[in-house]
């Protein structure tokens, strides 16, 4: 009988299990930053005399978060479609551009090349 030459992609190695299964003791999910600190810096950077309710503080928690996923799973998307194991900053770049529109990708690729904002 013949193999059948199959060819399986090199980037799925299967899933490890961690060594332990600690959770962490931050609020939000396992797996999710939190980046309430650095809102509250650059709120207060940009304008000192504002202050940001909690409520508000999760909303954009939540949204960095959500946004970072969906950039992350594109960029990969790309990488496996282009047959790579390694996530290079093209594709991050090419993801940035296919979920985020126009003057704000350009700004966002802008921003990202110079390192400044």
């Amino acid at each position: 009988m013949a193999r059948s030459n199959t060819k399986k992609n090199k980037c799925s190695r299967g899933h490890r299990s961690p060594i332990s299964k600690k959770r962490s003791h931050s609020s939000t999910d396992f797996g999710h930053r939190n980046y309430s600190l650095y809102v509250n810096r650059v709120l207060k950077e940009v304008v000192p005399q504002r202050s940001i309710s909690s409520r508000t503080l999760d909303i954009m928690n939540t949204l960095i978060n959500d946004i970072f996923e969906r950039i992350s799973m594109e960029a990969c998307s790309l990488m496996c479609f282009r047959n790579r194991c390694t996530l290079t900053p093209e594709d991050i770049q090419k993801a940035v551009y296919l979920l985020l529109p126009g003057k704000l990708a350009n700004l966002a690729d802008a921003i990202c090349t110079t390192g400044s904002f």
